[in-house]
């Protein structure tokens, strides 16, 4: 990146761009994960779809390296590149409601909390994600799933239409009778296939929730989750609750005898009628009783960001995931095992439901191939100090090591880690993988994005003479 090449994208564009040389360029180049340190050679905060467009051309001449930065939240640092450029989104945070139509569009830099805000004056959500500021980019275009999965599907199964810009800087709007394909591999697929500068999302009746806090000692891990691999997928859909390992974090709702200890428990959303509540949750004494319980009606918004103090940017962190239809006996013997094994601090596995109404759309409908699974987990490595990075990291990977055989064989793919490789990305996407690819190959040739769980665009070359 040199200095007419910087001086090309600062005339490109109308945001600011920021190279290594300016003031703000460390903040510029930071990101949620805080054991990442990537020097790009400039960042341009698009300050709308044309900048955007003006800066995919510019990085196409010039033959840069190029990544595009929602929110920051992607465990491998995919949203920022060494010596390229990253497109930054954040000054796109925009969001329109219609409560008529009940849709909301929102621009291609928006956060959870962005979202959450403006549709819960209406009475109104979309699924998404459990942590606020996660980027709405990164989570849709990998299918996300969250809170109201079991009762509205995933985020992409309520996405309406897209704004994209294309690799060779045109700008298109797509949805099932617009360029049907990338439609489809836009709801899955990652950032394989151009730069949203919009979502437009189906919205549904959500305001008040009731949400449940349960925890149990670590010890009773076994029984809690053999209970719970029962209960849950027979529970209405209103029901929703992940089940976690943990520990304790010091502060409320929870009570100082319980402070850093470690436990395992449910988190729970119940959308159905407040004073069902307590009877939607009455079976959590089954499993023994709980070391901790809470249950009250809450804001939907404020269920959403619950967790966000415990989880500032900045943080060590380092994840896998996998897909589950089930939770066998030998899988329980891994958590029990990787559980009692659990780090200090943040660290912690979930297993967060992906059936109900996620389970009636179709296999071939989206790009998400796991219709057919029943939990998403992650393993997550999670610590503020630096010095505890290779600790985090070695518990993550044997916990999801010891419960790879016991999965599906691929994961969500926002919870793929750093360094996993292709053959984890064509688990991922199975038998999507190949459509995957020839649609790759309509938009994006040349894969100029390819700083991503990269899907590589089919090779038509002929095979060679004999």
């Amino acid at each position: 990146m040199n200095a007419e090449t910087l001086e090309a994208l600062r005339n490109a564009v109308r945001g600011p761009v920021i190279g290594p040389e300016d003031s703000g360029y460390d903040d510029a180049r930071k990101v949620y994960n805080g054991m990442l340190d990537k020097r790009p050679g400039a960042v341009v905060r698009c300050s709308d779809a044309a900048d955007v467009m003006s800066a995919v051309r510019a990085v196409r001449e010039k033959g840069l390296e190029l990544a595009v930065r929602g929110g920051g939240h992607s465990g491998p640092g995919l949203g920022i590149v060494d010596g390229g450029v990253t497109l930054d989104l954040a000054p796109m945070r925009w969001v329109r409601v219609d409560p008529r139509a009940r849709t909301a569009q929102v621009g291609g830099g928006g956060l959870q909390a962005d979202l959450d805000h403006a549709t819960h004056a209406f009475g109104l959500a979309v699924p998404s994600g459990t942590v606020s500021s996660t980027g709405l980019g990164g989570l849709t275009l990998g299918g996300g799933h969250g809170y109201l999965t079991r009762k509205y599907g995933l985020t992409v199964d309520n996405l309406l239409a897209a704004d994209v810009v294309l690799a060779d800087g045109s700008f298109v709007t797509v949805d099932g009778e617009n360029h049907p394909d990338l439609f489809w591999a836009l709801r899955g697929g990652g950032g394989n296939f151009g730069v949203v500068t919009s979502f437009t999302y189906r919205l549904h009746p959500v305001s008040t929730v009731g949400v449940g806090i349960t925890v149990w000692p670590v010890e009773r891990t076994r029984e809690v989750l053999a209970w719970y691999r029962e209960f849950l997928p027979r529970q209405a859909e209103d029901l929703y609750g992940f089940f976690a390992v943990l520990n304790v974090p010091p502060g409320p709702p929870f009570p100082e005898e319980i402070h850093g200890r470690k436990m395992c428990g449910v988190v729970w959303c119940w959308t159905g009628e407040m004073e069902r509540l307590g009877d939607a949750l009455a079976a959590v004494q089954e499993p023994g009783k709980p070391a901790f319980h809470f249950a009250a009606p809450m804001p939907y918004p404020e269920l959403q960001s619950m967790f966000d103090p415990l989880l500032p940017p900045g943080l060590q962190w380092y994840w896998r995931g996998n897909f589950f239809d089930r939770i066998s006996d030998a899988a329980l013997d891994a958590h029990v095992t990787h559980a009692e094994r659990l780090p200090d601090g943040l660290s912690t596995m979930h297993l967060y439901p992906v059936d109900g109404a996620a389970h009636r759309v179709g296999k071939d409908e989206t790009a998400w191939n796991y219709r057919d699974a029943v939990w998403s987990g992650v393993f997550a490595g999670i610590d503020p100090d630096p010095a505890k990075a290779q600790t985090i990291k070695e518990w993550s990977v044997g916990y999801w090591e010891a419960l790879q055989p016991h999965s599906m064989g691929g994961g969500y793919v926002n919870f793929l880690g750093e360094g996993e490789g292709e053959d984890r990305v064509r688990a991922t996407y199975g038998d999507h993988y190949d459509r995957l690819a020839r649609i790759k190959r309509e938009y994006d040739p040349d894969n100029l994005f390819h700083v991503n769980q990269n899907v590589k665009p089919e090779d038509v070359r002929p095979a060679p003479q004999q």
